[in-house]
């Protein structure tokens, strides 16, 4: 492996959470992953509960500029968020995130909205964030045929590639990688760089790498005992061991640079730091940032954990430095 490909950063080994943000940890280990879980034990119905009951969570103080409708042309209509405006063409940086909530769940604004708008103002960016296809009634590859669709949509508004950054977290860090692969595989142009956070990234088996097991009980947020039936749900048959389904079974040449973020207590740790080093074997400049006590997609997490703001700090350096963005905000504040 070629090392001078690959900044990994286990600086935050000293980090120290807040009274607040221990706290955070516990209600959400206490409330969200049984939510999660009840979700995914159910049928049609409460899966549709729990769809509304996620994209209804909007923040007091709103969302500014921040419009939801169906973007496109020509029958290529793509349903969505933008923030700022995206496809107005021109050089000025456009952030495509993909919300993640397991290939089943949307957007939830009080959470993707809200760091997507965070982003946007440190970077001076806009935004596009798409409303795809959700599993159970839309399995692989309905989600990422939207991603896809999105991403072509950007370019097709003027936008050059050399202005887009593509990134999730979770299920949207594994649509990221696999919409970075169907580019490659398209001849399409490449974004400027990428950023998956805590992504998902072998579905073909819930063990595997010794985090699925020794992380199973800290893991503060994903109901590990009922992740299988969400994978099952995306999956709809498709074989787990595709590239575009499990992106470690992937050829990482010719990707960009990319940032791969996770928590060091959550079961899907060992997925970002195999990920890290194939992308740096293949010659992939690569930043692996590994944080410790916090959880899964916790940058996303800012109203409930201080920290977090400094991680999106990281986020927004890495993405002007390869958007070479010079309106970059460097304050620690959105």
């Amino acid at each position: 492996m070629d090392s001078s490909n690959l900044s990994t950063r286990f600086s935050k080994s000293y980090l120290r959470l807040s009274l607040k943000s221990r706290w955070a940890v516990i209600l959400v280990r206490l409330i969200l992953r049984p939510l999660l879980a009840f979700i995914m034990a159910g049928k049609e119905k409460r899966i549709a509960w729990g769809q509304t009951l996620f994209a209804g969570r909007f923040p007091k103080e709103g969302i500014a500029d921040c419009e939801y409708d169906f973007w496109g042309e020509n029958g290529a209509r793509i349903p969505g968020h933008v923030l700022g405006k995206p496809f107005s063409g021109g050089e000025a940086p456009v952030v495509l995130w993909l919300h993640g909530g397991a290939f089943f769940l949307p957007a939830m604004p009080e959470g993707h909205l809200k760091f997507a708008r965070r982003l946007c103002d440190d970077l001076s960016a806009s935004a596009f964030v798409p409303d795809y296809r959700l599993a159970p009634a839309h399995p692989y590859p309905a989600g990422l045929d939207d991603c896809e669709a999105a991403y072509r949509l950007l370019l097709e508004s003027g936008v050059p590639a050399s202005s887009i950054v593509i990134g999730g977290e979770s299920a949207g860090g594994n649509l990221t990688v696999s919409l970075l692969y169907r580019i490659r595989r398209k001849g399409l142009p490449m974004p400027s760089c990428a950023v998956a956070v805590s992504p998902a990234l072998d579905l073909s088996r819930q063990h595997g790498f010794p985090a699925r097991s020794l992380n199973a009980r800290r893991e503060a947020m994903l109901p590990v005992a009922s992740l299988s039936v969400a994978l099952s749900w995306y999956l709809g048959g498709a074989d787990a061991t595709d590239p575009e389904v499990s992106p470690l079974y992937g050829d990482c040449k010719g990707l960009i640079p990319m940032l791969v973020f996770a928590s060091e207590d959550e079961i899907l740790r060992d997925d970002s730091i195999a990920f890290g080093n194939r992308l740096s074997a293949a010659g992939v400049r690569t930043e692996l940032a590994i944080w410790p006590h916090l959880p899964h997609a916790f940058p996303l997490l800012e109203d409930w954990f201080a920290e977090a703001s400094e991680a999106r700090q990281q986020i927004c350096t890495f993405i002007g430095e390869h958007l070479g963005n010079n309106n970059q905000k460097r304050g620690t504040e959105s």
